[in-house]
């Protein structure tokens, strides 16, 4: 059973940065895409980011780009999302995932984390 803990949310002012990580506690043969998916009050969880875990090739939601980064390394299991330039509306509960397919479809993903609170002031 693959354990993940995503550790760094908190509360910001809008335009201020956060930096999540996503701690893994072993990385089966068959993940080889990790991503973060958010999920605001009232609302759906969504697509925020996935990287490929061979390779890096990232993919980003709208509503995100230009203004996350997600990375990782690979050699401790840790996975990054760099958050700058943050809105309220970013305002969520963050979640790291482990899947095997690269798309942004949550089905797709295996392993969840617990979830980090994001909360962006106006």
């Amino acid at each position: 059973q693959v354990q993940l803990t995503e550790s760094g949310g908190g509360s910001v002012q809008a335009g201020g940065s956060l930096r999540l990580s996503c701690a893994a506690s072993q990385r089966p043969y068959s993940r080889t895409v990790m991503a973060w998916f958010r999920q605001a009050p009232g609302k759906e969880r969504e697509f925020v980011a996935l990287v490929r875990w061979h390779g890096g090739s990232a993919f980003y939601a709208d509503s995100v780009k230009g203004r996350f980064t997600i990375s990782r390394d690979n050699p401790t299991n840790l996975l990054y999302l760099q958050m700058t330039n943050l809105r309220p509306e970013d305002t969520a509960v963050y979640y790291c995932a482990w899947g095997s397919q690269y798309e942004s479809n949550q089905r797709a993903y295996e392993d969840w984390g617990q979830g980090t609170q994001v909360t962006v002031a106006s």
